[in-house]
């Protein structure tokens, strides 16, 4: 249901308020669509850049006018656990879905911190990248990050929402070697390739976990992406990295156990969680700006926010990868 609210304003000194330029919808937001949790009349979205059309009276970094890029935490980027590069986890964070960025106009808790100018207002083909940094870039970055891939190293992703598929473009940036994406759908199989997949797995769970070990001479990944959330996604993760190597889980997790005996005995690394976007940001508008890289690709529909209703139908059917909704002053 897309509905009528009223405009946000400052409540703290240092919120900001933008006009959001764009927002989409997430991966993540199909989980109360479907039912996962309840709700009623719950605000949505946790993606966002825009115009920042007013600040609070402590906000320093950012001023009116000014294009900005968010994450989907609010944090102040100054606490002791923000500055060691984890602002997902920080003491003041916010988290923007409970605020709802799926509109018009929004405020951002600690702009301070949370908000990322651009060197100038961007071209508009540039938004879609942007966007993308707000949140499935920065995960896949964080994801491959996590995963320690980089130089010499082959990489493994499970999952190719938007998500895993820009885990492939980070490995890719990270220097990785070799690097296997899971895939069944022959688009994104196609994406992945422009992303760097140097390899198509198409089956699914132990079968995708053999054919994995018959292309890494039996021994497995030494990087291994998990961006589902799921248990299969999880032990087909764990399962395919080699022992001593890592794997980096970003999906939300959804009755994920995992069974000490097989952690025990895998010798493997994990690491993940929300991802610290925030710390990814300045670094990932440059490589944007500069047109290093396109993650905007991982958008392939593009619907006014009136008719985001058909947005999530066409993501919960996966008949597209993510969505790209337009805020209604852009559709004047």
């Amino acid at each position: 249901m897309v509905e009528d609210r009223d405009e946000p304003t400052i409540i703290e000194p240092t919120d900001a308020v933008i006009r959001l330029t764009a927002t989409c919808i997430c991966g993540s937001d199909l989980w109360p669509y479907r039912g996962a949790y309840d709700v009623d009349r719950q605000v949505m979205g946790h993606e966002y850049v825009g115009v920042v059309e007013a600040i609070g009276s402590e906000v320093a970094t950012v001023k009116v006018g000014d294009f900005v890029v968010g994450s989907f935490f609010a944090s102040d980027n100054t606490c002791e656990i923000c500055r060691a590069g984890y602002q997902s986890h920080c003491v003041h964070r916010v988290l923007m879905g409970l605020i709802g960025t799926q509109s018009d106009r929004a405020r951002i808790p600690l702009a301070d911190g949370t908000l990322v100018a651009t060197p100038a207002q961007p071209d508009a083909d540039l938004i879609p990248s942007l966007l993308a940094a707000s949140d499935v870039l920065g995960t896949g970055w964080f994801a491959a990050v996590a995963a320690e891939a980089g130089p010499g190293k082959t990489v493994a992703v499970v999952g190719d929402g938007a998500v895993g598929l820009l885990a492939v473009l980070a490995a890719k940036q990270l220097g990785a070697q070799r690097i296997i994406a899971f895939s069944r759908h022959a688009d994104r199989q196609k994406l992945a390739r422009e992303f760097g997949a140097t390899d198509i797995i198409e089956e699914r769970g132990d079968d995708g976990v053999a054919k994995l070990k018959d292309l890494t001479n039996g021994l497995g990944a030494h990087s291994v992406v998990e961006a589902v959330g799921t248990q299969e996604a999880m032990m087909q993760a764990i399962r395919a990295t080699r022992p001593g190597g890592h794997v980096g889980f970003v999906g939300v997790s959804h009755d994920v156990s995992i069974p000490g005996d097989l952690l025990f005995g895998s010798g493997v690394h994990l690491h993940g969680g929300p991802a610290p976007v925030r710390r990814f940001l300045p670094e990932l508008i440059e490589l944007i700006w500069d047109r290093t890289i396109e993650p905007g690709k991982v958008f392939d529909l593009t619907l006014p926010i009136e008719r985001a209703a058909e947005g999530y139908r066409a993501m919960d059917e996966r008949r597209a990868i993510k969505v790209l909704l337009t805020p209604t002053d852009n559709n004047d």
